[in-house]
């Protein structure tokens, strides 16, 4: 009859019947997995959408309370950003603004405490080394030589080496360590790029310490010869 399976179709029907029953569940429960990761992943793109949307949002609002220069309310802010969206760099953005602001406002703890959290908290190295970097300052400041080198302790990205050894040449000659700061000011000469302006700083501070760093690095490579 034109309504009865013929016996090729009907044994084509028997045997996904028996691949269902064998292999149905398993199907189920992978396509489970596969749309419930896509559905998770969708909605982790718009959870971070919107999270970066909000912290640039309360950043915007960080910067204008820094322009007041009201301390509690600048407290407060920078507390929000920090517990709500600690972990995007517009909070270690804040926290740079705001330590800059404590500190030109004579409030060197509230600069160095806004400092330490970017260092302890920040997951951009970039942002991470130029707090280290501001907060030894601060502590050279407040004549904390030791827990300055202490901050500058630890590998940094490669354009901040400089910057680095430079500053431990000025913590070291506040300490009297004229020879161990001589060397970290001749690994920051060479580190800096030629054409960089700081380099040149540098070389002044070699030079009132007694060193020429062009006449020292001529006979090197002579030497080599």
């Amino acid at each position: 009859m034109a309504n009865q399976l013929d016996l090729e179709e009907q044994e084509q029907l028997d045997q996904l019947k028996h691949f269902w029953k064998q292999y149905g569940d398993a199907i189920t429960w992978a396509l489970i997995v596969i749309l419930g990761a896509f559905a998770s992943w969708n909605f982790y793109q718009y959870w971070q959408r919107s999270q970066a949307t909000q912290a640039a949002a309360m950043f915007d609002e960080v910067e204008r309370v820094v322009k007041s220069a009201d301390p509690a309310r600048i407290d407060r802010v920078f507390g929000d950003i920090k517990s709500k969206f600690g972990s995007t760099t517009y909070a270690q953005q804040a926290g740079l603004l705001v330590a800059r602001q404590y500190y030109s406002a004579g409030n060197a703890m509230g600069a160095q405490a806004a400092l330490t959290w970017v260092a302890e908290n920040a997951s951009d190295p970039g942002y991470q080394a130029l707090a280290k970097l501001r907060l030894a300052s601060v502590l050279m400041d407040s004549k904390g030589y030791d827990e300055a080198l202490k901050q500058l302790a630890g590998s940094y990205p490669a354009n901040f080496e400089a910057l680095v050894a430079d500053r431990k040449g000025d913590i070291l000659m506040l300490q009297g360590k004229k020879s161990e700061a001589l060397a970290e000011y001749r690994k920051a000469y060479k580190s800096f790029d030629e054409s960089a302006e700081y380099r040149r700083l540098v070389e002044v501070k070699l030079n009132s310490l007694g060193v020429d760093p062009q006449i020292s690095d001529a006979a090197a490579t002579e030497g080599k010869k």
